[in-house]
């Protein structure tokens, strides 16, 4: 009896001792990266069979006794995780455990309009298009802000999403980081500012965005506009107007376009236009509610990404004519 005792204690440190070995050892897989999405409410004998499902080559008994085993089982989380070439028994179980997933990303650019961003979101990896069918109003009623404008409602920035997010969770970020940027921008606005609104400030700051071809002319671009409103003058800026063309637009903007009366054309209209016409980074929201002190009523752009600011007519139509109409 004593000699087969031994031999079972022998056995058994020896299986312990192999487990312990097969913990640390790479796993094989059918494909590198492993993609494995895991349910919430997912039992943890649930987790061991889609992991082998997924490719993972350990037996999902061999997976679901070790998560028991360690006690962490039920500190499994939900989402969707990838496991690469060397990944052992420890690691995955730690990287479901801390919920480490597989992120893609995506970038959206400072001066987009809201379809430039959807067709982003719509070439996005591994992004859900819950939002494609949806209208531009439906879309904003979906992400809890029914009636409001969506143009220029989204932060221009780069957003990480786990693998097989909607769409909307992406917009709901940008839509919330928007809020955020607008009301610091609009908490440090200057007493002198010709607007009543955080939205009038978002108005001006997405003209401002389309208006300027260097950053540091922001600033002088958004006194301009504030001068021309102090005194009820038109905006006449190009890029409402473009705006407002739509797809009709086809690059060349025509003498007929400045006069077609549309709710954006500020050379027929006085006023800020009715919403954003894009969406603007920080600087120009800063820019918008921290004009320069200035004088200038004008400015042309020099063809070399700057602008030329002028206090009256006459200077600007000389500008005009030595910065876009010499030959």
């Amino acid at each position: 009896m004593r000699r087969w005792l031994i031999v079972l204690v022998l056995a058994a440190c020896g299986g312990a001792a192999a487990a312990w070995w097969w913990l640390d050892q790479p796993l094989a897989l059918a494909a590198s990266p492993a993609d494995v999405t895991i349910a919430p409410g997912t039992s943890a004998r649930g987790v061991a069979r889609a992991v082998e499902q997924a490719g993972v080559r350990a037996p999902d008994w061999a997976l679901f006794w070790w998560f028991r085993l360690s006690g962490d089982s039920r500190q499994i989380k939900a989402g969707s995780y990838e496991f690469a070439a060397g990944t052992t028994p420890r690691s995955l179980l730690d990287k479901l455990v801390r919920g480490e997933q597989a992120l893609r990303s995506v970038t959206l650019v400072e001066g987009w309009t809201l379809r430039q961003v959807r067709e982003a979101l719509a070439k996005a990896d591994h992004l859900k298009p819950d939002s494609r069918a949806m209208s531009a109003s439906a879309l904003m009623a979906a992400l809890g802000r029914p009636g409001v404008a969506g143009e220029g409602r989204f932060f221009p920035d780069t957003y990480a999403y786990p693998k097989g997010s909607s769409d909307l969770v992406v917009l709901k970020q940008a839509l919330l980081a928007m809020d955020k940027q607008l009301d610091a921008a609009w908490a440090q606005r200057l007493p002198t500012v010709a607007l009543q609104t955080p939205e009038q400030a978002l108005t001006l700051a997405s003209i401002v965005e389309k208006e300027t071809g260097r950053g540091d002319d922001r600033a002088q671009i958004s006194g301009v506009f504030h001068n021309r409103l102090r005194i009820g003058m038109r905006l006449q800026t190009d890029p409402t107007v473009i705006y407002g063309l739509g797809e009709a637009f086809d690059g060349n903007l025509r003498r007929r376009d400045l006069q077609a009366d549309t709710p954006f054309n500020t050379y027929t209209r006085a006023g800020l236009p009715p919403t954003p016409i894009a969406m603007p980074g920080l600087q120009s929201l800063l820019a918008a509610v921290q004009p320069a002190s200035t004088q200038a009523l004008y400015f042309v752009a020099r063809g070399d990404g700057s602008s030329h600011f002028s206090p009256t007519l006459d200077e600007h139509n000389r500008a005009v004519n030595r910065y876009q109409r010499a030959p």
